[in-house]
Formats: C-alpha cells, sequence, structure tokens
C-alpha cells in the first residue's frame, strides 16, 4: 500500500500540462465519491455515541465521555493523516485515516454486542479518525489548483460531504431497525453504516487515487526549485511570508470552529427547555448543516473571485448577526432559530474555505500536508473547547448570553485580519489572492 509514483509516471506529467489538468479534474471527482460516503459515516456514527455510552453504563455521568474520545482521537489522527500524506501521498494517507476510522466503527459493534466498556471507548478514540480524515479531504483537491481555484477545490470537497452529512442522521432508525433485525442492540445500527461508509471512502482513495496529485504537485515544485536555483530548495515557499499566511488561516479557522460549536452545541437544550420536540431540534440542526455545506459552491467561488481576506471579514460579520439573533430570537417559534443557525452555518463556511485557502497559499509541497494535519488538530481543539465550555457559559448566565458572547468574540479576527492586510500591502507584492 506505501509507494512511491514511479519516475516515468511523474515525469509525464511533468511533461505535460494538459494531462495535469485531466488530474486535477479526476482528483476532484474521485474526491467528490469518497465524500459522500465520508459524510455519512461521520454523521451516523456521532449521533448516538453518547446514547450508546449511557445505555451500556447505567448512567449519565459518563455520556460525554465518547465525545471526548472521539474529539482526542480525531486530533491525533489529523496529525498523524498529514504526516503520512506528506511522506507517502493522499492515497495513503486518506484511505489509512478512513480504513482507520472503519475499523473504530466495527469495534464499538463488537463492544456493544459484549457489553465491553473499555473497548467501546479505545473504539470511539480509533473512530475519530474518520473525522479528522473527512476534514483533511478537501486539501486533497487543491494539490493541483491553481491559485484563483483553491478555495473552489475545498467548496467542491465540502459540497459532497452534504449528502452524506444530511443523509447519515436520517438513516438512524433504519438502521437501528437493521440492527434489531440482526440481533444486536440498535443503537449499533448507526454504527454499521458508519463502518462501511468509511470503509467504501478508503478504498475509493486507494483504488482510484492514482497517480497521487500530492506526489505529482511535490515533483512540480521540485522541478521548479531546480529551475529556478540550479538545485531543489525543499524550505522555499511560494509566499513571501508563508508563517503569516499560516497563522492568519489558522486564526481564521480555530476562531470560527470554536464559535460556531459553542452556539450549536447548546441549542437543542436550549429547544428542550422551551418546549420544542426532537423533530424541531432536528429540523433546526439540518438547517444548520445545510448552511454549513451547501453554500460552499458559490462561496468558493467568492472567496477565489474577492479575496480571502474580504471573505474572512465577511465571515465575522455574519457570526456576529448569527449570534445577536440568536440571542433575540423569541423562544416560541422557530423562525429566529432557524435563521440564527442558517447565518451561524454559513459564517463558519467561510471561514473554513478562506481559511482554508490562506494555509495552501502560504504552504509549498514540501511542508503543506503535516502543515494541513497541525493546523486541523487545533481546529479539533478548538471545537472540543467551543463545546465544553458552552455548557458552563450557558448554565451559569443563558443560552441569550452564551450566543451574545460567541457573535461578539469573533470580532476578534478583525485586527488578525488588518495586521495581514497591512503586512501584505507593506511588502509591496502579491502574488495570489488574499
Amino acid at each position: 500500500m506505501i509507494s512511491h509514483e514511479p519516475d516515468h509516471v511523474l515525469q509525464s506529467y511533468l511533461d505535460s500540462p494538459e494531462k495535469q489538468r485531466r488530474l486535477y479534474k479526476r482528483t476532484l471527482c474521485i474526491v467528490v465519491l469518497a465524500q459522500v460516503f465520508g459524510g455519512a459515516g461521520l454523521a451516523s456514527g456521532v449521533t448516538v455515541g453518547a446514547l450508546l455510552a449511557q445505555e451500556m453504563l447505567g448512567t449519565e455521568s459518563f455520556a460525554g465521555v465518547p465525545t471526548a474520545l472521539f474529539t482526542l482521537g480525531s486530533a491525533i489522527a489529523a496529525l498523524l493523516v498529514g504526516r503520512l500524506s506528506q511522506r507517502y501521498g493522499r492515497r495513503f494517507g486518506l484511505a489509512t485515516g478512513f480504513l482507520s476510522g472503519g475499523v473504530g466503527a466495527i469495534g464499538v459493534i463488537v463492544a456493544a454486542v459484549n457489553h465491553h466498556v473499555f473497548l467501546l471507548f479505545a473504539s470511539l478514540f480509533i473512530y475519530g479518525a474518520g473525522n479528522a480524515t473527512n476534514l483533511q479531504t478537501r486539501y486533497a483537491g487543491t494539490d493541483l489548483a491553481k491559485p484563483a481555484q483553491r478555495a473552489t477545490a475545498v467548496s467542491i470537497a465540502m459540497v459532497a460531504t452534504t449528502f452524506g452529512a444530511v443523509a447519515g442522521p436520517n438513516l438512524v432508525d433504519f438502521m437501528g431497525q437493521t440492527a434489531a433485525s440482526l440481533g444486536i442492540p440498535v443503537l449499533t445500527g448507526p454504527f454499521i453504516l458508519a463502518a462501511a461508509a468509511y470503509i467504501l471512502s478508503g478504498l475509493v482513495f486507494l483504488a482510484f487515487l492514482r497517480p497521487d496529485p500530492f506526489m505529482v504537485a511535490k515533483a512540480l515544485a521540485d522541478a521548479r526549485n531546480t529551475k529556478q536555483s540550479g538545485s531543489p530548495d525543499a524550505n522555499s515557499s511560494i509566499s513571501a511570508n508563508p508563517n503569516q499566511g499560516i497563522m492568519v488561516g489558522a486564526a481564521v479557522m480555530i476562531l470560527t470552529q470554536f464559535v460556531m460549536v459553542a452556539i450549536m452545541t447548546m441549542t437543542p437544550v436550549h429547544m428542550v427547555e422551551h418546549g420544542h420536540g426532537l423533530d424541531a431540534v432536528g429540523l433546526i440542526i439540518s438547517i444548520h448543516i445545510g448552511a454549513m455545506y451547501l453554500p460552499s459552491l458559490f462561496t468558493g467561488v467568492l472567496v477565489d473571485k474577492l479575496g480571502r481576506t474580504a471573505m474572512s471579514f465577511a465571515s465575522v460579520a455574519i457570526l456576529l448577526l448569527a449570534g445577536i439573533l440568536a440571542a433575540v430570537a423569541p423562544t416560541d417559534t422557530l423562525t429566529g432559530l432557524m435563521a440564527a443557525l442558517a447565518l451561524l452555518g454559513l459564517g463558519w463556511n467561510l471561514g473554513l474555505i478562506s481559511g482554508t485557502a490562506r494555509i495552501v497559499d502560504a504552504t509549498q509541497p514540501a511542508n503543506r500536508a503535516k502543515t494541513q494535519g497541525a493546523v486541523d488538530v487545533l481546529i479539533a481543539l478548538a471545537g472540543a473547547s467551543g463545546g465544553a465550555l458552552s455548557g458552563l457559559v450557558a448554565a451559569q448566565s443563558s443560552y441569550a448570553v452564551l450566543s451574545l458572547a460567541g457573535g461578539i468574540l469573533s470580532l476578534l479576527l478583525i485586527p488578525v485580519l488588518i495586521w495581514s492586510r497591512n503586512q501584505r500591502d507593506q511588502k509591496g507584492t502579491q502574488n495570489m489572492p488574499m
């Protein structure tokens, strides 16, 4: 499974821009196919993880442990998948991550059947690899993309995730019935779907991502460096100030992730406390998830056309508006919360796509994949922190205070973006959209 592309294969792509374009388009098609499965694997299992732990333990005291283990596993896997991709290519890195997530889902099923709590926790930890890989797949389409195509390439992967992410939770009841018919616990049903979905995603990359677009991109960069300087310079960067670009891109994604997760996590609790049923909760969360992913094709194009900075500012404005709306939304109707959670998803979308494009702009193949993995670790931890702190804030104050605080917190990105723009203007040169 671990193999570098043969030299003659790489050379054929170095000599043919047309073959590079065809491989870029083919890679996007493979990413779309894999992400449809990956989204289903992510959404279906996470939906019932806490409920399964509660059922097996007979208490709510440890119901939060699955989320913690899942998040920790996701963070560690993000780092490992990034490093594997850096060394061996996207094909091996992404396939390993998805297949590991599938193995974790199978472990959850075995643990539930045998009522083995420690195996359940270990398997949920491994299952987190699927989430990390699902997120990192958005980078695969950018390896051979031109600077003005990068955000659009990211958005295509995110739109594909939507189909699986929306379908997964809606299949929970059906998969529960399937599990019951097999004589195993009902709550393992979604993990059956998750196992199949993640394994299929891994096999798609393993079978079809040839030649590896990241390995081709590395060969192109090496050839370019050799031509320009007479010897390969693996540490050179395509950005005048790569560290700045990485820091700003990471800051945008981390803060938008924190704000989005914090408000989203407590919204179902807030709704139930005010008499809304689970069907209403499901509707609001579905709208939120749709707004996180479905606008991507349009927002990706806007990020490429209008620039990274402009759309990051737009993300801040939308998140602030979402927080205000969530804080003042009437509790007896759903309209206000629908608008607030839709805006929350859209603000996150703009932050993730513009931040991801900045990371790609600021790196070159010699360090790109491992840098992306390291940044995704921080994003995972930001989401975990947002979810954990949201409960504390809401308990000590209210959902309205939490939402307003989240919206205001997003304003911290403004000085970062202004500093980045000023630094860019001082350099006087700009090779790609910012």
